[in-house]
């Protein structure tokens, strides 16, 4: 359709077929009415924020739209809203109202189905849905560009909106009476792509029917789903699972000298666990060392770990004491099952090795002599039992002075001390430290760590109340700036 503009003859074009009451140029902004081909007033043109232009079609919800016209609203000094009034194929309205780019669909409903139980109640119900007061507004329109199957109406007009999540009813008194519509949330994105449109403005606050960040429903039953399968999950591994002894062996630390050695095979099956290993060793005032590598046969992966063993006792001012322990654990952590082998190290703490101390007594029966382990000798006169010790025989056969001395040269003469000590000396040799010969290492493999499941358990329970107190404090936001709030606020 198309119309000559009786004031500055611009043609005005729509593609849309519905009974046009009124439109306005596009180019002098003179409204028109079309029975009598006259001007009726001129109309600001609106241009702040509008993103969509007359003539414009966009497909929302698989229906083809046409932009027919665009009214901005003002109340107060300040605010502004856009409406577009959009036509389908059949001549069908539908209303895009978008204020701070917060976007809502609108369809015009029929005011029987709306029911209140006063005119003054801030709850009103259309069908099972009960919607709750959020502001009544005073407008009037600024501005306006299109056709319309309407005269407009330019006089103040009272807005009262109605709200529950992301549905809305809207209630428009004007002079001509009362309508009513039913408004839904449409993502800014969803109009962006419907009509083509390049860019929108970004998002200002919170829109009154704007949904949180995630759909909470959805979330709910898919963490409910995620943590009945994790406890499925674990109910099976642990009700087949027990600890298991898969790897013993003795190691003589004689076969490992300045080496390593590759143990046997053993098979892990179920689920990841972790695998203790015990090595115990007959340390006695000593130490032992054991380095495991964790071999994964099929991928060669290697995990290493190393123990010590050590344990002391002994005796202190009168009282016992000790330290340590033969036997020693440790974890490899998460193992997954598959076949694997052990390549293994130790060393101890060799055994200290020192000569029995050899003595000699002279023929008659007064001296004794003797070498300590020190290396020291010590001399003792038999009779009086008195002792002298020296660093060696050279200081014994120096010494002239002393009575011991003195008696040491009328006993042995010019026999050499040394001589006689290392005749009488026993050959072996004894160990100050006891020997361990050998080390003990066993492998059990543990049932599957309740660890890793309680984290994931208290991270889904901590994201449902992340996502559950996220959504009352949207909601105590969105009804923050609404005179009927349900929430309180200090």
């Amino acid at each position: 359709m198309h119309y000559i503009c009786p004031v500055c003859k611009t043609e005005n074009t729509i593609d849309a077929e519905f009974e046009i009451i009124e439109y306005i140029c596009k180019s002098c902004s003179n409204l028109i009415d079309i029975s009598k081909n006259v001007s009726t007033k001129v109309v600001k043109k609106p241009i702040e924020n509008v993103v969509l232009e007359v003539g414009q079609k966009g497909i929302i919800d698989n229906t083809e739209y046409t932009v027919t016209g665009i009214i901005i609203r003002k109340y107060g000094s300040t605010i502004f809203w856009r409406e577009y009034y959009l036509k389908d194929k059949k001549g069908e309205d539908a209303f895009l109202s978008e204020s701070d780019c917060h976007w809502v669909l609108l369809h015009m409903i029929d005011k029987m189905d709306v029911k209140r139980k006063s005119w003054n109640s801030i709850i009103l119900e259309y069908g099972s849905l009960k919607l709750r007061r959020y502001e009544t507004t005073e407008c009037h329109i600024h501005a306006a560009a299109g056709f319309f199957d309407d005269s407009l109406d330019f006089g103040l007009s009272t807005y009262k909106e109605y709200v529950n999540g992301t549905k809305m009813i809207s209630e428009e008194k004007s002079k001509d009476g009362i309508q009513y519509f039913f408004g839904t949330h449409i993502s800014k994105y969803k109009v962006k792509k419907a009509f083509n449109i390049a860019n929108l403005p970004n998002y200002t606050g919170i829109g009154i029917v704007q949904p949180f960040y995630v759909n909470v429903k959805q979330a709910i039953n898919i963490l409910a789903v995620s943590a009945l399968l994790i406890c499925l999950i674990q109910l099976y591994v642990v009700g087949t699972r027990t600890n298991a002894l898969v790897f013993e062996q003795e190691i003589n630390f004689a076969d490992v000298a300045n080496k390593e050695i590759v143990s046997k095979s053993f098979e892990l099956s179920g689920g990841s666990a972790p695998l203790n290993v015990e090595v115990s060793s007959n340390v006695d005032n000593s130490w032992a060392n054991v380095g495991l590598g964790l071999v994964n046969e099929k991928t060669n992966e290697i995990v290493f770990a190393s123990k010590d063993i050590e344990e002391y006792h002994g005796y202190e001012d009168g009282e016992s004491w000790s330290e340590g322990s033969q036997r020693e654990s440790f974890n490899f952590c998460g193992v997954a099952p598959g076949k694997y082998h052990f390549v293994i190290s130790a060393e101890r703490q060799e055994p200290l090795k020192t000569s029995k101390p050899s003595r000699y007594i002279s023929p008659d029966g007064n001296l004794s002599i003797s070498r300590e382990e020190n290396g020291n000798i010590s001399v003792t006169n038999q009779s009086t039992f008195e002792t002298t010790s020296f660093g060696d025989a050279k200081m014994i056969k120096n010494d002239s002075v002393t009575a011991l001395g003195q008696l040491v040269r009328k006993t042995f003469g010019k026999s050499d001390i040394d001589s006689l000590l290392n005749t009488n000396a026993q050959a072996e040799t004894i160990s100050a430290t006891p020997e361990n010969k050998s080390v003990k290492i066993k492998a059990k493999w543990l049932p599957v760590s309740f660890r890793n499941f309680v984290f994931v358990l208290l991270f889904l329970i901590a994201l449902f109340l992340g996502i559950y107190f996220g959504k009352k404090a949207f909601e105590r936001s969105k009804w923050f700036n609404s005179s009927n709030s349900p929430y309180t606020y200090s």
